[in-house]
């Protein structure tokens, strides 16, 4: 399917900022997909990543969610990279990032390519956390969370999903122990539509194809199961 890509303006409670949008043509509307960034922004990996929504037949869109301290941050992935992703998440204001995500359910929604459909999130390391965080506060019709830090500490807003969701870890993340991963599993046993998926020998970033903790089988899976959750939940 090909697509067409652009550069747009998302307006939010805190002002205007940017996003990275992918939408598929030769459709007259399509559901909607909130790409949430890692620390390094929305950089060449999210921006593919967004792209490969669109020609699954969605129209992506990842906000600029580092607007506020750095409005276009493109990062790498080297050890000062990271660092500097850090840092700049340490900074952000949690409550402040949620009115960012509804600025972009709201722009999705309104887009004519987009108008009148279902719209969903998905989102990588934070943005797994933003992910997650979403599907607690806002009203996305569906949710796919990959190893998103920062869940198992805030497991008291998990009465808040009414939406289906689904969450990727991987079985070696030091980041994110399996003592961690079973609380999450704990906290939604009682949810019908929340999956918790752990991947074998697979690390922090398993999804992401421009690191070194990049595992195939892990992330072919993981996407095969985040499509499968938006076939059926955004139709």
């Amino acid at each position: 399917m090909s697509i067409k890509t652009e550069q747009v303006r998302i307006s939010g409670a805190g002002g205007e900022y940017g996003g990275y949008l992918a939408v598929p043509e030769g459709r007259k509307s399509a559901p909607g997909i909130v790409v949430i960034q890692e620390i390094f922004g929305v950089n060449a990996h999210m921006k593919d990543v967004t792209e490969r929504f669109a020609h699954n037949g969605y129209v992506a869109l990842a906000p600029d969610i580092f607007w506020r301290t750095e409005p276009g941050l493109e990062l790498g992935y080297t050890p000062d990279d990271i660092a500097r992703g850090r840092e700049i998440k340490g900074g952000l204001d949690t409550d402040a990032l949620v009115e960012d995500i509804k600025g972009a359910f709201a722009t999705l929604r309104a887009r004519p390519e987009c108008q009148g459909r279902k719209v969903g999130i998905t989102g990588y390391c934070f943005g797994g956390f933003v992910a997650y965080l979403a599907a607690c506060r806002l009203d996305p019709d569906a949710s796919s969370a990959f190893y998103g830090g920062g869940i198992g500490a805030s497991l008291d807003e998990a009465g808040g999903i009414s939406t289906p969701i689904q969450f990727h870890f991987g079985a070696v993340d030091p980041g994110i122990p399996m003592s961690e991963i079973d609380q999450i599993k704990a906290k939604v046993a009682g949810k019908s539509d929340a999956e918790v998926f752990v991947y074998d020998d697979a690390d922090h970033g398993f999804h992401c194809d421009h690191r070194g903790s990049y595992q195939q089988k892990a992330a072919h899976t993981a996407y095969a199961r985040t499509l499968s959750l938006f076939a059926e939940h955004l139709v």
